[in-house]
């Protein structure tokens, strides 16, 4: 049997030993490298192709969602599993939605673990009980959104821009928004945008009227 090739994704050195230590031993597992950023992956991946990514979330310069997206693009056929202290819907959903195979806590058992990795490489997604929970809480929560939420635009807006909307009006620069959600300021200036197009706004103050309105910020 070839073994799958894997490498860790994590800025924390201790979190990359811990993971290797759990697996390393598995004959059907072979550890071709550590990454402490998405820059330092692609520089191994420019050296050797694997099957499968086990990757962080919270990284500087690049998440590992963005990381996620960008790798998928230019290595499709490598798998991804997400490996996170964050299990709230929106990093749950953006990882999904950015192309990873899998999402797991960090709290997670070996077991686990090692289930998703056989699972990914079958051609499956794995999620484990608490992230598809969560999923599911969330798609519930969708189908009961309020008509008069629907009709006022608040239901165009994810969580996450509605969360951007709220800094945004409150004053919080992109640069701290960007740090305080572990995305780029880039990711930031996106979001402001749709949320603009999506609303039919075109400047702050209408935005800063809109969020008091439909009680999104803490503006009074």
């Amino acid at each position: 049997m070839e073994k799958i090739k894997i490498i860790l994704v994590d800025d924390h050195s201790l979190v990359r030993g811990g993971i290797k230590s759990l697996i390393e031993k598995e004959t059907f597992i072979k550890i071709c490298g550590e990454a402490d950023s998405g820059f330092q992956l692609f520089n191994l991946l420019e050296k050797e192709l694997v099957n499968l990514v086990i990757m962080d979330i919270a990284m500087p310069e690049m998440s590992g969602i963005e990381v996620t997206k960008r790798l998928k693009e230019k290595y499709p056929d490598i798998k991804v599993l997400i490996l996170s202290m964050y299990t709230d819907e929106e990093y749950i959903l953006s990882a999904i939605n950015s192309g990873a195979s899998g999402y797991l806590p960090k709290n997670t058992t070996k077991q686990d673990l090692l289930l998703a990795i056989k699972t990914i490489m079958e051609g499956r997604d794995y999620y484990s009980n608490e992230v598809s929970e969560i999923m599911l809480n969330s798609y519930l929560t969708k189908a009961k959104r309020t008509q008069s939420e629907q009709k006022n635009g608040l239901d165009l807006l994810t969580k996450r821009e509605k969360e951007i909307l709220s800094l945004v009006v409150d004053g919080v620069g992109n640069q701290q928004i960007a740090d305080s959600l572990f995305i780029s300021v880039r990711t930031v200036e996106s979001h402001k945008t749709h949320i603009m197009q999506k609303l039919e706004i075109n400047s702050v103050a209408e935005l800063v009227k809109f969020a008091i309105k439909n009680k999104i910020t803490n503006i009074s």
